[in-house]
């Protein structure tokens, strides 16, 4: 899979734009603030309608314009489809394939998929469980995009269970209105009870899927590092039963029983909190590496150089995981090698230069590896200029 030509239209810096790209590597190399990170963000937000900058699309959109268009032709297996993503933040945007329009913009997740490795990313092992709550979903939904529709519902069902949370909870205990909202609040249980079991038990499968691809990517990119180094356990807010018939995870019916029963138990300290406590929003990764005889969490005992492989081992695992789903994704190397250092730039080199598009942005040409030498454009004065 690759990305053979890119259109903008008022998407960040640019009014417009028309690019070609080929297979391969291509670097765009420039100043910080001219753009060239732009040019990767659009074609990443094409594959899971989402910015690796930013939470929000207003600033997707080019400042005086109302809505932005991202469009690209992307061939896969030889057939090409040109994709496209109207962005109009404040109202629903709208998403196309050739030219056809979709039902819902969500739709179009997942039929260009990025794998993105960015400075950023040392916040998937040092940041807080919602970080990584969010890596384990962006995965989720490039490898089964329905699972997008999921996660959406559980999103909103969690904030209407929260409002009547609050509702309950101001009320006089024992009034009519808090008996109403208690009485509402067990249907929005059932909700998110069946909602969340869906989520979390496909979590608890990529957890279980990714775990041996972080072990061999944290060997590949750790100086020393062997294969039982590095780890990751999937903490979920309530104890989750064994799987049956041999399965490695539980089934979201598995889950269903134990999920509601201890949002019963926890039921009283939500209404104190005005919060739900229970549930995938409240789950952890937990992510460890080897030392002695024992095991100890990434976060506050991993060092800077440890941490930075750990989060390249995150990248490295997505995008073969996602390869062996049977397609190879886009890697886009989003002004990481100025991070590295010279051993884990090379290393992280050799190990991509092998994909079908590798896209790269640096603020100067010397930081880009040898390994990945290809097709250079320049970026200035909010132009992209061949440096052929």
């Amino acid at each position: 899979m690759h990305v053979a030509h890119l259109s903008l239209h008022d998407f960040r810096s640019y009014p417009t734009l028309e690019l070609p790209l080929e297979p391969g590597v291509t670097a765009f190399v420039g100043r910080n603030g001219q753009g060239k990170t732009n040019l990767v963000e659009a074609i990443d937000y094409l594959s899971r309608l989402a910015s690796h900058r930013v939470a929000s699309d207003a600033p997707l959109v080019r400042h005086g314009a109302d809505q932005a268009v991202v469009r690209a032709a992307v061939v896969r297996d030889g057939r090409t489809a040109t994709l496209e993503v109207e962005i109009n933040p404040g109202k629903a945007n709208r998403a196309r394939v050739n030219r056809a329009q979709l039902p819902r913009a969500r739709e179009i997740v997942g039929l260009v998929r990025t794998v993105v490795f960015a400075p950023d990313d040392l916040a998937l092992v040092k940041g807080d469980p919602t970080d990584r709550r969010a890596f384990l979903d962006d995965l989720l939904v490039l490898r089964t995009p329905r699972l997008a529709g999921v996660r959406s519902d559980y999103d909103r069902i969690l904030r209407q269970r929260n409002t009547l949370l609050k509702t309950a909870g101001a009320a006089r205990r024992g009034s009519s209105s808090q008996e109403g909202a208690l009485s509402t609040l067990e249907v929005w249980n059932s909700h998110l009870v069946t909602v969340g079991a869906e989520l979390l038990a496909a979590r608890l499968q990529l957890a279980h899927d990714l775990r041996p691809y972080v072990a061999k990517a944290y060997a590949a990119v750790a100086r020393g590092a062997g294969r039982d180094d590095a780890d990751l356990v999937y903490r979920s807010s309530f104890d989750t039963p064994e799987p049956a018939d041999g399965r490695p995870t539980p089934t979201a019916a598995e889950l269903t029983e134990p999920f509601l029963a201890r949002l019963e138990e926890r039921l009283k300290d939500e209404l104190v909190r005005g919060h739900s406590l229970v549930g995938p929003h409240r789950d952890e990764l937990l992510l460890s590496l080897a030392s002695a005889e024992t095991r100890l969490p990434v976060k506050g005992y991993a060092s800077h150089g440890e941490s930075w492989s750990y989060a390249l081992a995150l990248r490295l695992a997505s995008y073969d995981l996602l390869r062996d789903d049977g397609d190879d994704p886009i890697l886009v190397l989003d002004d990481v090698f100025a991070e590295l250092d010279s051993g884990r730039r090379d290393q992280l080199a050799e190990l991509v230069a092998g994909a079908e598009q590798v896209l790269v942005t640096a603020a100067v040409a010397e930081d880009v590896p040898k390994a990945l030498a290809g097709a250079r454009f320049r970026v200035a004065d909010g132009e992209v200029r061949d440096d052929a």
